[in-house]
Formats: C-alpha cells, structure tokens, sequence
C-alpha cells in the first residue's frame, strides 16, 4: 500500500514539472564513485570533520529525489551583496530580479533565477546602482546591469548565450551592448559588457532562512567546511579573488526543496581532461600560486573578432564552453563535504547518487535529468 501511494506521488510530481522526453537514467547522467577505482574510502563520511548542524536540524529522508526537478535553460545569479532576502526575490523592490521576473523571458527556454551574495561593484546592498550578474551555463559575467537595461539583456545576450541542453562549443556573445538609459548616465556604465568568469567550478549554497531556517544555518556551516577542503589544494576562491581556476562558493535565494537542505548546486566548467584543478602542460597544479594561475589564465583571454555583420566584436572564448555539468545535490551535510570536493567538484562524479542525486545536465554527453 505505501508503495503504492508512494508511486502515485512520484507521477503526480513528474506530471507537474513536465518531462522533455529526454530524461536520463540516475547512473547515465552522472558516474558513481566506484571502490575499484575510487579506493575503498570514497562514499565514507568525512572523519575529520569537527562542525555539524545544530540539534534538531531534521530533513525529509523518504522521497525519492533524483528527476524530480523543473527542467532550465539558462541560469541568471544577480549580484545583491547580501545573503538572505524576501520571501519571494523578485518582490525586491527594484531590483534586477524584479524586473527580470517582469519582463520577457529569453527566447531561448526556461531561465532560473537566483539573487546572490556575489559582491556588487560598489560593495552596496543597494539596488540603485549598477550590479553584476552571472550567466549559466556561459560562465559568463555581465556588468552595468540596472533594471534599465534588462530587456537588452535577455534579448541580445541570455538569448543567445548556450544552454543546457546546447552541445559544447566556443562561447560567442557580444563583448558591450548599448542599452537604453536615460539621458545624463554615466559613460562608463552606458553599455553592458561581458566577460569570462574566472572560476573552474563555481558551487551554489541556498541560504535563504526567510524560506527555510535550515537553509539558513546550513549554507555558512558548510561554506566552512567546503573551503577546508579546497585550500589545501589552492582552489579555493572568495567572493572577491578572482584569480584564474579554483573553485567559487557562492550563497543564492530558494531553489526549492528546501525540506531536503542543505541543496548543492555544482557547475562544472568544460575542459580537457574533465578534471578541475588538473595539471597542465609544465606540471603546475591550475589554482596553485596566483602568478602561475594568471599565466595559465592567458589562453583564454577573450580576444574581439569583427566581421563586419554585426558591427560589433564578439567575445570568443578560445576553448572556452562553459559550464559541461550540473549536479545538482540535496541532503547535504557537512561530512559529506570531503567527498564532495574530492569526487564531485574535481571529477564530475556523485558519491550518494540514490540519496543525495536531485538532477543536473551533461552537455558532453547530451543528457539532463528532466
């Protein structure tokens, strides 16, 4: 009976968020640690971990999770500086997510969108100035935006950005856009311009407690613990090191589920090898000393092609296709974290897919959870 009952729910949750035809089988999707490969430790706990959620911090262990997510397209993280925000991120009142949720959306599918603790230019929580916004999965950073200049940019840069479901290619977007403001703005804000995020792997902490208090407690404590893990390795990156490679950890609003929290979104930058921090040509380590990493950063520098169709350059990132991976976690605690770091981030695998696997995307291999 509660089999039964159990599997009517699944279809009822499969029916609401729809179904693209093209789901991919848990094991498909993403590889799963093996002991023969992995060592005979990769899906223990984390032993030396000293924090640990506070008591009573309870989460939904029954469902089922992986497929059981909305499909998107694209991904949009606006830059507010703060980390936790209104019930609902686009009531905040104007702001960039408020007139995103206003407008148009892309031609190009579903976008998600996320307010951030990503730091504004000016280090304000104000939205009255220009901000930042992150574009996924194009690793993409687009500067000046105001709720102004949001038409222009869902129109001539999120349109026409890849998505998960785009097979991986160089990256072409325009390099600066004008874009309609009024009379008496400053110069140097007038356009919108774009430009490579420097991060290998960026990974996305809810922290809204005005949703969820777990979210709340958890996403600090496990921020800790993930940057435990990462400096060592020298691929930790805060909010404001924007040296090239390593790993950024960033907090956003609701992404829903946040019964199974903590939720871990991990994007994972395309290259050769598939690895993050992999070792390059020459033996140093991608995310090591900031010199070494700002040479490594040369190659892919944005260089501006016009060809005279459009009237602008675009930005060609050479070898550059942005994020190849989503995976996206739920139930995440901090022991988990090592593991995490050491499997997920660096190689693209999942340690406890049948519990802890909501979905994600591969765009190497063509595939998504939806």
């Amino acid at each position: 009976m509660a089999g039964t009952i159990k599997s009517l729910i699944n279809s009822a949750k499969a029916f609401a968020i729809g179904d693209s035809g093209s789901k991919a089988s848990m094991h498909d999707l993403f590889t799963k640690v093996d002991k023969a490969v992995d060592g005979e430790d990769c899906d223990h706990d984390c032993s030396s971990c000293s924090i640990r959620y506070p008591k009573g911090f309870k989460v939904e262990e029954g469902d089922d999770l992986y497929g059981f997510i909305k499909g998107w397209s694209t991904h949009v993280l606006v830059a507010t500086g703060k980390t936790d925000w209104v019930h609902n991120v686009a009531d905040e009142k104007g702001s960039v997510m408020q007139a995103i949720d206003a407008a148009k959306g892309p031609t190009n599918g579903r976008l998600m969108l996320s307010a951030s603790n990503i730091p504004t230019p000016h280090n304000t929580t104000s939205y009255s100035e220009p901000t930042t916004v992150l574009l996924l999965p194009a690793f993409t950073i687009i500067e000046n935006v105001t709720p102004a200049t949001v038409p222009t940019l869902l129109t001539s840069i999120v349109s026409h950005a890849p998505t998960t479901a785009s097979p991986l290619a160089p990256i072409t977007l325009p390099r600066s856009l004008p874009a309609p403001l009024p009379e008496g703005t400053p110069a140097a804000i007038k356009d919108l311009t774009t430009r490579a995020c420097p991060h290998r792997a960026i990974v996305l902490l809810c922290s809204q407690k005005t949703r969820d208090a777990r979210c709340g407690q958890s996403a600090p404590l496990l921020r800790r613990e993930f940057q435990r893990h990462l400096q060592p390795l020298g691929l930790y990156r805060d909010l404001d090191d924007e040296r090239p490679g390593g790993v950024g950890i960033y907090f956003i609003s609701h992404v829903g589920g946040h019964k199974y929290s903590a939720n871990v979104m991990v994007y994972r930058r395309g290259e050769e090898g598939g690895e993050v921090g992999a070792k390059k040509e020459g033996g140093k380590q991608e995310g090591g000393d900031k010199e070494g990493a700002e040479k490594e950063g040369e190659s892919t520098v944005a260089k501006e092609e016009d060809n005279g169709e459009n009237g602008k350059g675009d930005v060609v990132e050479e070898g550059d296709v942005g994020a190849a991976q989503c995976i996206w976690l739920a139930r995440v605690r901090p022991e988990d974290c090592e593991g995490i770091v050491k499997f997920t981030i660096l190689q693209g695998k999942v340690v406890k897919p049948e519990r802890q696997l909501r979905g994600g995307f591969d765009r190497g291999k063509g595939l998504m959870s939806w």
